[in-house]
């Protein structure tokens, strides 16, 4: 792989989002909590933070890679020294910052800006993006849930010491079934206990940088009841913090093995032992039983990370894909095959070539239109919630609660998929360490596993987010893309696009109708059809977001400066093509699952 950075980002189509779209700067960046950051600011924040990832970040992506981390006997990983420059690099950049609130020393930015400066922190390199993406989120938990001594004594040293953070789930038997840990909690005194078990693929379990490390650990208090209800939630520091805020003895939790993996190889995922050689000290978080409601806070956090990550990758993956298109020269003009002396052209002028970049181009921008959506969702919620302003903040966190399974599960799944055909544009050299193609590939899988497999997100999606209301935030929401699929705006370039979109809503209804049905003689038509839910919804909600983009970009062209005018004729291929070629397959889902049945589910073991 050459020297030459590896990342490519599109902060035009981040800027289009967030400023022309979304138009975030008039909605509430303007107004309380976000009233500090005006558009230009925000704008040079982006620029800075797309620029710093790309030099500072991207420069250690192939070393944390091919660099092995260790760990020695005393349970402390050793990171690369590049992958430690550039952790460093973020932090004294002042960036860590950006999403903490203003009353916590930090920048207080909206949602929407934090997403956009995630996309390309976890773009250039995503092993670093989880180093310090867990430092906020850990202190923030904390901050909401914990005592006044918890937070004095973490919250603040946390951000400005820049110490590690982890959430402490999984356990090697019980794997995404949480409630099934093991992991116990002996009370000593008040909130004061000690943790004993081990606990399997932690994120950030040990590394080099930070001084200290605060632990975020699910486990079972004794006498508590059995699956999720019985856990708690502790905060357990890899040194103990004294009263006075000085580090204390190191305590009784210590990495004892890295998982050997097929990407992210930077990023140390630890098996992590509690209480082995000695006590493992931890206060109950908030000193109330509530772990998985706490934890919650942090999952939901880092599922939007994870799908952020994987639009981020596929996005930059595209970009390269198209730049080697238009440089390699291979073969005559399809129209000229049988022209022994024709001249041979670059790939992008054959037509193959070109279905699978506008299939990576369209995606990867819908992919993004979800993400920032998300994100604004979230903005609107606070800004309401600081209001006062009850109704229109349950509205909107309901919304943000629906889509998060959407970005999470759809934009992991499909990027897999998809990464397949930027690495097919390479043809052999993206199969070869040359290119960060094959690389992209092993780092993005873990996006569909970790967090929340993909179909623990259609579970999710389909229970909790739109049978549990009776499906009354999902109405609310496919009302805009119905106004969407149904305006008569005289743009003729879009009616096909719309006329699909208005189809796929009609096959997306009938497809939940016969879903629901299926229910009612068998929950198990849930695990079978549960993914076709979930790919079904965020493509309907990416091809209404695109179809929205499209229409205002044919507005903007007549005004537009000359390189811009590609950029809004691109938006409006990007509809054209996701629509047309995209949302007809919700029709082949509907009938797949009006016709579903159970025989697999009841073929025997020894016939699989």
């Amino acid at each position: 792989m050459s020297n030459a950075p590896h990342y490519k980002s599109n902060l035009r189509d981040v800027f289009f989002n967030s400023f022309e779209y979304l138009e975030v700067q008039k909605k509430y960046q303007a107004v309380a909590p976000y009233a500090a950051m005006a558009e230009s600011e925000a704008k040079d924040i982006m620029k800075t933070f797309e620029a710093f990832a790309c030099a500072e970040l991207g420069s250690s992506f192939v070393d944390s890679d091919r660099m092995p981390l260790t760990l020695d006997d005393k349970g402390n990983v050793t990171l690369p020294p590049s992958l430690t420059a550039g952790i460093r690099a973020f932090y004294d950049g002042g960036w860590a910052g950006l999403d903490i609130p203003e009353r916590l020393s930090g920048i207080g930015a909206a949602a929407t800006v934090y997403w956009s400066a995630f996309e390309a922190g976890s773009g250039a390199n995503p092993c670093v993006a989880l180093y310090v993406s867990m430092n906020s989120m850990v202190a923030r938990v904390i901050d909401a849930f914990g005592t006044e001594k918890q937070k004095k004594l973490f919250v603040q040293p946390m951000l400005d010491l820049h110490w590690g953070g982890t959430m402490v789930l999984t356990e090697p038997d019980a794997g995404s079934d949480v409630g099934a840990g093991r992991t116990k909690a002996k009370q000593i005194k008040d909130d004061l206990y000690e943790i004993e078990g081990v606990k399997r693929f932690i994120t950030s379990g040990d590394y080099d940088y930070p001084e200290n490390i605060v632990h975020l650990v699910l486990a079972r208090p004794e006498g508590a009841v059995p699956g999720t209800k019985g856990l708690s939630l502790f905060v357990v520091p890899k040194f103990w913090v004294n009263d006075d805020g000085t580090l204390g003895e190191r305590n009784g939790v210590v990495a004892t093995g890295i998982e050997k993996k097929m990407g992210i190889k930077g990023s140390a995922t630890c098996e992590m032992t509690f209480g082995a050689q000695k006590p493992a000290r931890g206060y109950l978080v908030g000193n109330a039983h509530d772990g998985i409601r706490q934890m919650f806070m942090m999952i939901e956090h880092a599922r939007m990370a994870v799908g952020v990550k994987s639009m981020a990758t596929l996005s930059t993956a595209y970009l390269n894909a198209l730049d080697y298109a238009k440089i390699r020269i291979q073969g005559p003009h399809l129209t000229k095959m049988t022209d022994k002396a024709s001249p041979r052209v670059r790939i992008i002028e054959h037509p193959d070539v070109r279905r699978m970049l506008m299939d990576l181009k369209c995606h990867s921008e819908g992919m993004r239109a979800l993400c920032l959506f998300t994100a604004s969702t979230r903005d609107e919620a606070e800004v309401a919630k600081f209001k006062g302003d009850k109704e229109q903040h349950e509205k909107w966190e309901g919304l943000n609660d629906l889509l998060l399974p959407l970005v999470k599960g759809y934009c992991s799944d499909r990027s897999y998929a998809l990464l397949g055909d930027a690495l097919q544009i390479f043809g052999g050299s993206g199969y070869c360490q040359d290119y960060p193609l094959e690389q992209y590939l092993r780092d993005q899988k873990i996006d569909t596993l970790y967090e929340g497999t993909t179909h623990i997100q259609s579970l999710d999606l389909l229970f909790r987010k739109i049978l549990k209301d009776q499906g009354k935030c999902l109405t609310r929401l496919l009302e805009r893309a119905q106004s969407a699929a149904v305006a008569k705006t005289g743009e003729g370039s879009l009616d096909l696009a719309r006329t699909h979109l208005a189809t796929a809503l009609a096959e997306l209804q009938k497809l939940l109708f016969a879903l629901q049905g299926k229910l009612k003689e068998n929950v198990l038509h849930a695990g079978l059809q549960g993914n076709k839910v979930l790919h079904a919804v965020a493509e309907v909600v990416i091809g209404w977001l695109l179809i929205d983009h499209a229409s205002l970009s044919l507005h903007k062209l007549p005004s537009a400066n000359s390189e811009d005018k590609f950029f809004y004729q691109g938006k409006i291929a990007s509809a054209q093509h996701f629509c047309c070629e995209f949302l007809p397959k919700i029709g082949l889902q509907r009938r797949l699952v009006e016709a579903s049945d159970l025989r697999i589910t009841q073929l025997s073991e020894e016939s699989f």
